[in-house]
């Protein structure tokens, strides 16, 4: 654990973005991988209902509750507690303002994040303003929108066209009038995402966007090569973990049927003497 890693704050957003600075965001679900982001000097770590499909073994994201996403955020916090941690609303949980703001408060409470995210443009302004007006560091999200991923008929680019594109220029705007303090660009032509970044000020990370935004997004899971059931596009493996954990498993029960696993080496053994005064008690029953 990196003690002396300093850790951003939410008006370090906004300045960073003022400065032309780059950040660097990954998407983590539990303990182990919090703990080598923060090693590594990740800037933030983002706890994304995604991780209904890369832990949990869901189809879509849309399964996930926010009783997992408070857990699965209290165990990123204990791995990286010198990192800025953002943590998205699952689907269901911000249908309305009431809805909304008492979910992101217990969700702030609960799970030690430092922001939270949900996936709404103009059509939620409203929603997005009073989680903002409950004193609740919000973000958004434009592009491609897993938790409408059925309206969209699947996980498809966005702002293909240029109308298309002035259309998610509008959600973002609306997105920082309604009071965010960021958002999510995601998938979607690089010319578009920039578009997008521009026509905003405040602080904004892409996925599948190209390098459009001040923070660059990746799933940790997928960087690590640990989730290999598909790979998005955007995804850059940077290891393979599931081959290397794949053979480990193999080598390990090979071992175990063969006999070679556990070994002297790999196992607790008695004192000599102690091990002669077992079998005369033995011999004696």
């Amino acid at each position: 654990m990196t003690e002396s890693k300093v850790k951003l704050t939410i008006p370090d957003l906004a300045s960073k973005k003022a400065a032309g600075e780059r950040l660097v965001m990954v998407a983590v679900g539990e303990v182990l991988s919090a703990t080598w982001a923060e090693r590594a000097g990740v800037d933030i770590v983002g706890v994304g209902d995604s991780l209904g499909m890369t832990l949990h073994g869901h189809e879509n994201t849309l399964a996930m509750t926010v009783d997992q996403m408070i857990m699965h955020t209290q165990a990123v916090r204990r791995g990286a507690p010198n990192t800025l941690c953002l943590v998205s609303m699952p689907y269901g949980s911000y249908a309305t303002p009431e809805m909304a703001v008492t979910n992101a408060v217990r969700m702030m409470k609960e799970s030690g994040a430092d922001a939270l995210k949900l996936q709404l443009g103009r059509e939620g302004a409203h929603i997005i303003r009073a989680v903002a007006d409950a004193g609740v560091p919000v973000m958004s999200h434009v592009g491609l929108l897993p938790h409408k991923v059925h309206l969209m008929g699947g996980f498809k680019m966005q702002g293909r066209t240029a109308e298309a594109a002035l259309e998610l220029i509008k959600d973002a705007r609306a997105i920082e009038a309604a009071g965010a303090i960021g958002l999510e660009i995601e998938a979607m032509p690089f010319e578009v995402g920039q578009a997008v970044d521009t026509a905003v000020d405040i602080f904004t990370f892409s996925i599948g966007a190209g390098a459009a935004g001040t923070c660059q997004l990746l799933n940790g899971y997928d960087l690590l090569g640990a989730f290999d059931t598909f790979k998005p596009k955007f995804a850059k493996r940077y290891a393979n973990i599931a081959e290397l954990a794949t053979q480990a498993f193999a080598d390990y029960a090979e071992d175990v049927r063969s006999g070679r696993f556990p070994d002297a080496d790999h196992s607790y053994q008695m004192k000599p003497e102690e091990v002669t005064k077992l079998k005369r008690a033995l011999g004696k029953e």
